[in-house]
């Protein structure tokens, strides 16, 4: 287990901010949803706050039996009228789950704080703002969605004419993790509906809050019993692998780490399912002696630091240019330092704690790497002690490190949390160079005032997204995704229908 830090180190990566005394809450109960149903489980489990690991919720695990029943209910709803639905229908519905999204948005905030321990004001922007956004973007895409159609002049003079019509997977297992557990099931979930899919979905055992209160919003929407399920466990010997193997489910879709999809692939390969995968990543930014440097170093602080760096997309290596490697480095150790660590009700409060106190050990023990393989810690560095009950939470400082470079584990291996490592260089080659040398590529950033340069080095990025001047801003049409370890297939607008549906060639001879 690694070592606390004393209270005077955590003084160096944060400010802790607003200490309420400990508020009693009763205990929830989360069950399985089936067809409409809540259902038991096999057994119970434990949710605990991550911000002071109180209980907050006992949830029921599915196993096998009610992975079956939850497949069947899918199945039903997908031969039933649901399957029958237009278009039209589909996409005047999810516009309506969209409405019911935002109405309910305090109670979603809520749900999504309670279970990963993020800022309010975090969960409502961006994980609320999204999912009913993810709703209301997926139905224009299937609303505006077409396919090929070709007349095609045969040598004897007839013609035929060939056209393709979608088809959905039918039955998808949907796979989402506990970082952006709203957001990311929301992302998936939108065009699998679309499309007209049934699915099953297994939340994080982590985050099941916000699935299990989701799947009440699309009732009252009008989503018809079993077109949605949800069942709550863990991975291996639990729902997951009983989902993940069930011979009544047509696709998969998940987001989480990379061996946990390897895992998936082999489970599906026997029967030949449709995967899509966005898993994990190492990314990089490249930071230009010509940049704006002002404006670089507050990219860097959120893309290194937002949601306590427990986002797919942020930044762990950051290359920088060696004339602007001092300025840009004791900027951004200086933003690290002003970080607030509080609760999540508190409106100062900018860093939440890590999920989970196995998850906190897993990057303490990169903290203690970094130092073995030579780093020089420029913030942070270890576990703060915040006082009170807050020292039952899964605190961790935000952290920043010199000294190292490619051949060490610490810059190859993904950590998931608010650190980063920061790397000097001389030429615009050995930046490329250095950022593409990892397994992941999932996502980069360059920052230049040189848009020629800009373009040249964003489109030589091994990665599936590649920001200049910016982070994290998308358009929801566009392609999500990674390669390598970091994924297969993408996500984003039509590029989700290809998942979500197969098309179906019809050639008439005229």
């Amino acid at each position: 287990m690694p070592s606390q830090t004393t209270s005077a180190t955590a003084t160096s990566a944060g400010t802790i901010h607003g200490r309420p005394p400990r508020r009693t809450r009763a205990t929830r109960t989360i069950r399985n949803l089936i067809g409409g149903a809540a259902v038991d489980g096999i057994r119970t489990f434990d949710k605990v706050d991550p911000v002071d690991g109180t209980l907050i919720a006992r949830v029921h695990e599915a196993g096998p039996e009610q992975v079956d029943l939850a497949v069947a209910a899918a199945r039903a709803a997908f031969e039933g009228p649901w399957g029958r639905m237009g278009v039209a229908e589909r996409a005047r519905l999810l516009r309506r789950i969209a409405d019911a999204v935002e109405r309910h948005a305090e109670e979603l905030v809520a749900a999504e704080v309670g279970d990963t321990g993020k800022p309010e004001t975090l969960a409502r922007d961006l994980d609320v703002a999204r999912a009913a956004a993810n709703f209301r973007s997926f139905a224009d895409t299937i609303a505006a969605a077409g396919l090929d159609s070709y007349l095609t002049e045969l040598p004897d003079g007839r013609n035929a004419l060939n056209y393709a019509v979608r088809k959905p997977l039918g039955v998808v297992a949907v796979i989402v993790p506990w970082n952006l557990p709203l957001l990311l099931l929301t992302w998936k979930l939108a065009p699998a509906l679309a499309a007209g899919n049934t699915v099953i979905v297994k939340p994080s055992e982590e985050t099941p809050s916000s699935a299990a209160l989701l799947a009440e919003i699309l009732a009252e929407a009008g989503l018809p019993d079993g077109v949605v399920n949800v069942v709550h466990g863990f991975g291996v010997g639990s729902a997951g692998e009983a989902l993940t193997r069930h011979p009544g489910i047509d696709g998969v879709t998940f987001t989480g780490e990379t061996a946990t999809g390897s895992a998936i692939m082999r489970a599906v390969s026997p029967r030949v399912r449709p995967v899509s995968f966005e898993l994990g990543g190492k990314n990089a930014a490249v930071v230009f002696a010509d940049a704006d440097l002002e404006l670089a170093v507050a990219g860097l602080a959120r893309s290194t630091f937002l949601n306590t760096g427990q986002v797919c997309l942020c930044t762990e290596r950051i290359y920088i240019e060696r004339t602007v490697f001092d300025d840009v480095a004791s900027a951004l150790a200086d933003h690290a330092r002003r970080l607030r660590l509080g609760r999540p009700q508190d409106a100062a409060t900018t860093t939440g704690p890590l999920i989970s106190q196995a998850h906190r050990q897993k990057v303490h023990s990169y903290l203690d790497l970094a130092l073995e393989e030579g780093a020089t810690v420029l913030a942070g560095g270890g576990i703060p002690s915040l006082g009170g009950d807050l020292d039952g939470g899964s605190w961790i400082e935000p952290t920043l490190w010199t000294g190292l470079d490619n051949s060490h584990r610490t810059v190859r291996e993904e950590i998931f949390g608010p650190v980063a490592a920061l790397i000097p260089f001389d030429t615009e080659e050995e930046a490329i160079a250095m950022a593409n040398d990892t397994d992941y590529g999932l996502a980069a950033v360059t920052w230049t005032s040189d848009l020629t340069r800009g373009h040249r080095v964003a489109q030589r990025m091994r990665v599936g997204m590649s920001w200049v001047n910016t982070w994290y801003l998308r358009d929801l049409r566009s392609p999500f995704g990674g390669v390598g370890l970091s994924g297969i297939g993408r996500e984003g607008g039509r590029h989700s229908l290809e998942f979500y549906t197969e098309p179906t060639n019809v050639c008439v001879q005229l």
